[in-house]
């Protein structure tokens, strides 16, 4: 619920736009056709469920066309309305050029609460929701490619893929009609963890320059790192598995609808995600200090906070409480503009959502080029690849061979060295990529530039500039 004074998520979008387009010298026409969004469908139909007919209500905004298709998730929940979703779409235009995937934004919603339904019914209204959209071009692997968001997911994607593929029997490419899909109907591997994987990577790259972790006044590496998660769904959940497995970072607190749990020691993820899904919560998880207020704990003591949930959890009321010095957007627009001020004042540096949580559009594009190409990234090299570095093996053996005890080849080198790539390590590879890189460009331009003083506006001036690019070139 917004706060009093609070701008809403729409208006924090714009407000954020507004700031970084008063730095660049774009013509009033140009500026305007970027930040309107192009066209909102609004759908209303009916499903016979329980004996009666129940009518729901769902929208497909597309907001940006200098790319096609366009690209954007579908959520499911109450909340879901006209305003939310246009200003996803218009997040999802600006993600896609800074990621520099080759999509134009879009964003999907049903005003429904999935928990209410048996899965049954849930994909008869799933169906019937893609059918409208599909009829109108509004899914489609040339036009429009939706994805998982909150209250969707693998099983969802597949029913819309079934159902545009029933509706378009001679499509060879309809598996391309939308990502997010299981493995054994057209997905990728490494798809699930995609968006908290590149949570991870974000923060990989912030630490790799000591420019930046000065900036927020911390020292060192993610190692030892206190961080507190806030939404242990599908983002927050492999985003904190990574970062303690990988990286060492201890998770210190987690955040759920029904409170918070604090361990100044560290959780441990799996176990908590693992009580979460039998108990439907985090109340009574042992070896921990569980508050029924879980927003406290945003504003406890930690080195990195990741908001992993709805949008708006960060606002004026809390802003001036939060402790951590570095906090990491891997939900949609979880900082309202009025408290992304106040803490640009207080000196905390944001490593933005726009960035932040772009894992999952990347892989979703590997996951549609891999459905148009119509074979599994790394069927071609892998045992190519194996077979030049066995080679190399067997020369080094023979060197070994030759010198004896004075050198030798350690048995781990060889089992990882003569390792191709299959497709998850190949989409890993190419997710820490488009992270650097992506984060390369708004690190440069929030050095170099004396008047974009966050991570933010140096976001949206590198985006905004690449969607101005690709209209002039169309004439505009």
């Amino acid at each position: 619920m917004l706060k009093r004074n609070e701008p809403t998520f729409r208006e924090s979008v714009d407000m954020m736009f507004n700031r970084a387009v008063a730095l660049m010298d774009l013509s009033p026409g140009l500026e305007e056709k970027i930040r309107v969004c192009n066209a909102t469908y609004t759908v209303r139909f009916g499903v016979r469920l329980r004996g009666d007919i129940q009518t729901f209500t769902g929208y497909r905004s597309v907001h940006s066309e200098h790319m096609e298709p366009v690209k954007g998730g579908i959520r499911y929940a109450m909340s879901v309305n006209q305003d939310e979703v246009e200003a996803l779409a218009a997040l999802m235009t600006y993600k896609c050029a800074l990621v520099e995937t080759p999509f134009g934004g879009s964003k999907g919603g049903l005003c429904i609460d999935p928990r209410q339904y048996e899965e049954h019914e849930l994909e008869r209204i799933t169906r019937r929701f893609a059918y409208e959209l599909a009829k109108r071009d509004l899914i489609n692997p040339s036009q429009n490619v939706p994805a998982p968001d909150m209250g969707t997911g693998e099983r969802e994607m597949a029913w819309i893929a079934d159902q545009y593929a029933r509706m378009n029997t001679t499509d060879i490419n309809a598996r391309a009609c939308v990502t997010g899909k299981p493995l054994n109907a057209g997905g990728i591997s490494g798809r699930v963890e995609a968006t908290g994987r590149g949570v991870q990577y974000a923060l990989r790259e912030f630490f790799r320059d000591k420019r930046d972790v000065d900036k927020a006044n911390l020292q060192g590496t993610l190692d030892g790192k206190r961080v507190i998660v806030q939404g242990l769904g599908n983002v927050g959940y492999h985003a904190a598995k990574f970062l303690s497995a990988e990286d060492g970072a201890i998770i210190t607190g987690i955040i759920e609808r029904d409170g918070g749990l604090y361990h100044p020691g560290g959780l441990d993820v799996e176990a908590v995600q693992h009580w979460l899904t039998r108990h439907g919560g985090v109340s009574g998880f042992p070896d921990a200090t569980y508050s029924p207020e879980g927003a406290a704990l945003l504003e406890e003591d930690c080195d990195i906070l990741i908001p992993a949930a709805l949008e708006g959890v960060i606002h004026l009321e809390n802003a001036a409480r939060i402790k951590a010095p570095l906090i990491i957007e891997a939900a949609n627009g979880p900082i309202t503009a009025s408290a992304d001020e106040i803490l640009r004042d207080k000196g905390t540096v944001i490593i933005p959502d726009l960035y932040a949580n772009a894992g999952g559009v990347t892989v979703s594009y590997f996951e549609w080029v891999k459905n148009l190409s119509h074979i599994r990234f790394g069927r071609m090299q892998r045992r190519q690849e194996e077979a030049r570095h066995q080679l190399l093996l067997d020369e080094l053996q023979r060197l070994d061979d030759y010198l004896g005890d004075a050198w030798s080849i350690s048995p781990d080198f060889k089992q990882k060295y003569l390792k191709g790539a299959g497709e998850l390590e190949l989409v890993r590879s190419g997710l820490d990529d488009t992270m650097r890189i992506a984060y390369q460009s708004m690190r440069e331009v929030w050095h170099d530039r004396a008047d974009v003083g966050d991570l933010r506006m140096a976001a949206y001036l590198v985006s905004i500039d690449k969607v101005a690019a690709s209209y002039r070139a169309k004439g505009l």
